[in-house]
């Protein structure tokens, strides 16, 4: 398979934060989901596949090349949403479509302005003036208004309602019917990953947990509910993580390294992030 992005053995060291060998892939054709706790690496990564900070080692190949030789018009093919704040603020939609037309060569007016009309949001109403919610549809319009072939995409849809939510997933849904195209995205809302995403990159104090399809990780991990004398009669090592209450214990574990006669749920994305973050360790 080809990829649009590869990440390899990335390194970049702050005074209070480390990022550590961090490598994983963006294929064509796919939607990568970048989970992780809030510090853990996901906002340093993106600066530096942007190229907004310079990592202290490793490599970033975009488009087949190092991301450092990238022309001005292969950046422009990559489309960026960076939290809520990221359009000029002073500028009503329509001034900020002129400003883009100058930014970029593959400007769409015609395609900003249906997704702006789809999104019902006003061409003469200035950003700062939007709801938190209009900001984030505004600047999703704008990242997939200039023939990008990846979109970057950090809590793209946070502080949007259920049904504007969805509404921004089948903009997705629909930029990935072309094959050459990829999306990096990071949310905190794990159930939007779960509907969109073919991979999941999980990243935990500056390192790589692991980078997956989501279905392999389903069929790998589950959630086990037993009683304590139970729990203790299994194997070590087929647990990742556990949680103990009056009740029993709770733990995320190997499917295949269950005896049968256990009974094991199916793992939600969130679940087996929480269970490697917070579960005590057996």
């Amino acid at each position: 398979m080809e990829n649009n992005i590869e990440i390899r053995k990335l390194a970049k060291r702050y005074k209070d934060f480390v990022l550590k060998n961090v490598s994983f892939d963006i294929p064509k054709g796919a939607v990568v989901g970048f989970i992780g706790e809030n510090g853990a690496g996901k906002s340093t990564t993106v600066n530096c596949i942007l190229g907004s900070a310079n990592p202290d080692g490793g490599s970033i190949r975009i488009f087949g090349k190092d991301a450092s030789r990238l022309t001005a018009a292969e950046r422009s093919e990559i489309g960026v949403v960076l939290g809520e704040e990221c359009l000029p603020k002073n500028l009503n939609l329509k001034q900020i479509g002129n400003i883009m037309r100058n930014l970029f060569a593959n400007w769409q007016e015609s395609a900003y302005e249906k997704y702006l009309k789809d999104f019902s949001l006003p061409l003469d109403k200035k950003y700062k003036d939007l709801s938190k919610g209009m900001k984030q549809k505004a600047a999703v319009a704008a990242a997939l208004s200039h023939d990008a072939r990846v979109l970057v995409l950090d809590e793209a849809t946070v502080g949007l309602d259920p049904v504007a939510r969805n509404e921004i997933l089948d903009i997705l849904y629909e930029f990935m019917q072309n094959e050459e195209h990829s999306i990096l995205i990071s949310s905190h809302i794990v159930s939007d990953l779960e509907k969109i995403c073919d991979y999941i990159c999980f990243i935990h104090h500056g390192e790589v947990v692991f980078f997956e399809e989501k279905d392999a990780l389903r069929e790998k991990f589950g959630v086990l509910k037993c009683g304590v004398s139970d729990f203790s009669n299994l194997d070590k090592g087929a647990v990742v993580g556990y949680t103990r209450s009056e009740y029993g214990v709770w733990a995320l574990v190997y499917r295949d390294k269950i005896p049968a006669g256990y009974l094991v749920e199916r793992a939600e994305i969130e679940d087996i992030m929480l269970y490697f973050i917070r579960g005590e360790r057996p």
